[in-house]
Order: C-alpha cells, then structure tokens, then sequence
C-alpha cells in the first residue's frame, strides 16, 4: 500500500486526508477531515473517463482514454494541494488489473501528476468497499450482502451481524461490469429478450460462487438485506424519487424494493438511449451503462433475494479514508 505524506499547511490545524478512486469508468476524489467517529467532507470531484474503453477486446488501455483519465488525474492533484492534505492514498481497480499497458500507465501517471497508484486486488476492492458502506447497515438485520457494480467488475461481500464490527463471511469478484458488459451485449437499446438473457448471464455467474451457501438461509428468510453502491444503484434511486437533479442528500441511505428495481429497471430499458440521456439523475454520460447495471442488479437478487436494498452514494473513496484516519490515530473502529 502507499500512503502519500504532505506537509501540514500553516494555519489549517486539522488534518485533511484524500482518497483517489480510478476505476473502469470514473475518476473520483474525495477530501476530508475527521470529525467524531467519521469524517467531514472538504472537497469532491468526479469525472468519467472511461479507462476501460475497449480494453476487453483489445487487452491494452487506449491513448484517448489514458489522456483523458491523466487530465482528471491532474485535477485531483490540485485539488489535494490547495487543500492541504496531509495524507492520502490513491488506488487503480480492474481496467488496470486488465490491460497489458496498465503497469506503464500508472507510472506515466505519476510522472505527469506526482500521484503513486496502487494497484489493489479485487479482494481488497471488496474489504474497503465494504467497509465505506458500514454505516448503511439495518441494525436489525442478521446478515448484510454489499454490492459494487464497477465499470469493470463486480464486487459482493457477504457480512454476518452481531456484536462488534460485522464479520466478513465470503467475498467474490466477477468479472464483468457495466462497461464490459455494454460492449459486449450493446446497450443503447435493447430487447427485453436481450435484456433477460443478461440478468441470467449474471445470475449463472452469481450461482457459482458457493462461498457464501451458509448464508443462504438469511436471505431466503428476509433476516438480511442488499446495501448497493455503485452509480447504478444511485441512478435507479434517483429515478424512483423522481429527483428533477441529482441529490446525494436524498440518495445516500435510501431504500429500494424489489419491485422498484424492477419496474425502474424496465423502465430504463423500454425508454431507449436518447429518452435516458433526457433523464436528470442518469444523462448522456450513464446512458448506455445503466441498463447493463440494472441487469448485473437483478441477476444478484435472482439469486440472493431480499426486499429491502439500501442505496449508498459512498464506497471505496470512503472506505479509504476510514483506514486511513485510523492508521493516524484519529480514531478507532
């Protein structure tokens, strides 16, 4: 792991911590400083990059791509320096885990920009998504199934409740996400005999982890519930709460049903590209990856069903920065 000390800003007491997530699909940064047993938020920024463009056919990251994900890359940095952090990390998931070109993208990365990323196994996006989503969970509920629908895979941990922090049981990685799974299948409009024959892909791929079999007793029984986080996620909830922009206020914790997913799911899909394109919370940017999340989704709840999926606009970024603040001593978990 590399953690990137900074100097402590004259003035500015308080540490400022950053975290850099570099997916398939977006850049995202968050600033932060710790407050209580959390944190609060200093800065943010967001942009897609879409890294992993082509990169399933062609085995390499493309130059189109690789520039336009350094351009973000620099205004992290700037956003990091101006706001005097003091301790940071940065991570690159499944597009650089994929390319032949990923190692000597990274590097050309922080010649260009002065940030090291690490390259972190798919077991470890899995533990920090995890724990950036703890928060999330139903204190009433047994047993927790956390969810990340990435640009380039798909996370899913399975967490036992009890006293102290929630135990994690099983974790898998699959290897396909909403940008894979767009190129493959084509996603600007679609059938709904297109659409069922991907939430059965995914579903077969879900059905063949067995890790979790102990557990299935909780979902079949309603004692455990989903917490989803992933712009998937975020977008279907924005949709159902008819949000004439996105909110992150009115997202993050919000519960979905089954039959939400599904009826916003089709919804989605009958609409076509350019009607989704039109919609606030999901626009030109997501609109032909949303359909491709919305069926990774319903294949995970053909398999592991429950009534309740809790949304969270939060994640890996958040789960970085708790790590961190404790490895400071700025709190314990």
């Amino acid at each position: 792991m590399t953690e990137r000390p900074a100097p402590a800003v004259r003035g500015r007491p308080a540490p400022r911590f950053a975290a850099i997530d570099l997916g398939t699909n977006n850049c995202r940064l968050l600033v932060a400083a710790p407050r209580h047993e959390g944190f609060r938020v200093v800065d943010a920024f967001s942009r897609i990059v879409r890294l992993g463009e082509g990169v399933t056919a062609t085995g390499r990251l493309s130059e189109a791509a690789m520039d336009r994900t350094v351009e973000a890359l620099k205004v992290c940095a700037q956003k990091m320096q101006a706001r005097g952090v003091t301790a940071s990390r940065a991570i690159a998931t499944q597009a650089c885990r994929m390319a032949r070109n990923g190692p000597a993208f990274l590097s050309r990365v922080e010649e260009e920009t002065g940030l090291r990323l690490d390259l972190i196994t798919p077991e470890e996006e899995a533990k920090l998504a995890a724990r950036g989503c703890t928060d999330l969970i139903d204190s009433g509920a047994e047993a927790v199934l956390v969810f990340d629908i990435g640009g380039g895979s798909t996370e899913m941990s399975w967490l036992r409740l009890g006293r102290g922090a929630p135990e994690t049981v099983a974790w898998v990685s699959l290897p396909f996400g909403v940008v894979t799974l767009a190129e493959e299948h084509g996603a600007h409009d679609m059938d709904r005999a297109a659409y069922d024959a991907m939430i059965a892909q995914v579903a077969d791929a879900v059905r063949e982890f067995a890790g979790a079999g102990p557990m299935a007793d909780l979902f079949d029984g309603q004692r455990a519930h989903l917490i989803g986080t992933s712009g998937t996620v975020t977008s279907l909830a924005g949709v159902k709460l008819a949000l004439p922009r996105y909110s992150r206020r009115e997202v993050d914790g919000a519960w979905l049903s089954a039959r939400d997913v599904e009826e916003v799911s089709e919804s989605l899909r009958e609409m076509g590209f350019s009607r989704r394109c039109a919609e606030p919370c999901i626009g030109r940017e997501r609109a032909d990856l949303v359909v491709p999340g919305c069926a990774i989704l319903q294949g995970i709840l053909s398999v592991w069903p429950s009534d309740r999926v809790r949304v969270g606009d939060r994640g890996l970024r958040e789960g970085m920065l708790l790590e961190l603040m404790e490895r400071h001593g700025r709190f314990r978990r």
